[in-house]
């Protein structure tokens, strides 16, 4: 048997349950850039949103240098 504190174990969320539920409650989009789901120009949306916001991701900034 085994005993966890309030708040604690109990079962994990799906990592898409939690976007979902993060959109629908406070609207905070978690996209992935590389999401097959979205067309090319999605894609290519969310890649440029990223950019403006955080700068390149590491991996763009090596293939352009590289």
């Amino acid at each position: 048997m085994r005993w966890h504190p309030h708040g604690y174990g109990g079962r994990r969320r799906d990592p898409e349950q939690v976007k979902r539920e993060g959109w629908q409650e406070q609207g905070v989009l978690a996209v992935s850039a590389d999401d097959d789901r979205l067309t090319w120009p999605e894609r290519e949306l969310v890649r440029q949103l990223g950019e403006k916001l955080y700068g390149p991701r590491s991996s763009d900034r090596e293939a352009r240098h590289g």
